[in-house]
């Protein structure tokens, strides 16, 4: 009996949760209310940056670049949002933006705007446009709440009950699947975004480094070096789930006569 109430309550729940991505209306899973998740994104964040080498702006050009590309992404995506009357969506958002000194060529943005970029994916980007693209598809996975959708299908799968916050937030099964679902913490292995995700967050990525006055043409060389990085070894973290290079790019190419639309550049 008690089983068939989970069922049917997790039933319920999944019928009652289902969201629409912005820019692509796709529709997805969340069961985890997004203060919940804003909750236990900034406890990680502060977590993780008490155990890590950050970067300060005054003292690193590396870091201040960080930063601006960060906070003009930020200003894009609000206003996308506000125009697109989804404002509400990120109103709670308290964007922080952090450089960790780390060889790790990978990057991530985890709810309520906690980003961290790591030192060793600068060499890879090269330039502040390709930085943007990096900022911007991973800022977008956390616009599309694909997070959120990630680990909803994962604490479904585990049986964790997802009602009361306090007791997720205190849930160490449900901490680690936080963590894997950002890719925050080598040692968890990372629970790969969709590729149906990954080519999300790199549509809406484009619009908003071209909302943001960067060139989104730059996202095509970008994503060709992140995929000769890793050579015949294992590639780099934020390249090892996602599409194949010939998929990527194909699509890419196809999405910039959309993203060249929302494109000015920065007047310097």
């Amino acid at each position: 009996m008690q089983n068939k109430l989970l069922l049917i309550g997790t039933g319920l729940a999944l019928i009652t949760a289902c969201a629409k991505v912005p820019i692509t209306g796709r529709s997805q899973l969340n069961l985890i209310p997004e203060s919940t998740m804003q909750s236990m994104a900034l406890q990680e964040y502060q977590s993780f940056l008490s155990q890590n080498k950050t970067i300060a702006a005054t003292a690193s050009k590396d870091a201040e670049m960080v930063k601006r590309v960060g906070q003009r992404i930020a200003s894009a995506v609000t206003r996308y949002m506000t125009q697109n009357n989804l404002a509400s969506e990120v109103a709670n958002y308290k964007w922080e933006f952090n450089l960790v000194d780390s060889k790790e060529v990978n990057a991530w943005c985890m709810p309520g705007g906690k980003v961290v970029v790591y030192t060793g994916l600068l060499p890879v980007t090269q330039n502040e446009t390709a930085l943007a693209c990096v900022m911007g598809h991973e800022i977008a996975h956390a616009i599309a709440r694909h997070g959120n959708e990630r680990m909803s299908q994962q604490v479904v799968a585990q049986g964790i009950q997802v009602a009361g916050s306090v007791a997720l937030n205190r849930n160490p099964q449900a901490q680690n699947i936080f963590l894997q679902s950002f890719g925050v913490g080598g040692n968890l292995g990372m629970l790969a975004y969709s590729r149906k995700n990954e080519l999300e967050a790199d549509h809406l990525g484009v619009i908003f480094m071209a909302m943001a006055g960067y060139n989104p043409q730059e996202a095509i060389p970008f994503w060709q070096r992140m995929a000769a990085a890793g050579g015949s070894n294992k590639p780099p973290e934020l390249v090892s789930t996602h599409p194949s290079d010939e998929r990527r790019v194909s699509q890419l190419q196809k999405l910039m006569p959309e993203a060249m639309k929302y494109y000015t550049p920065i007047k310097k």
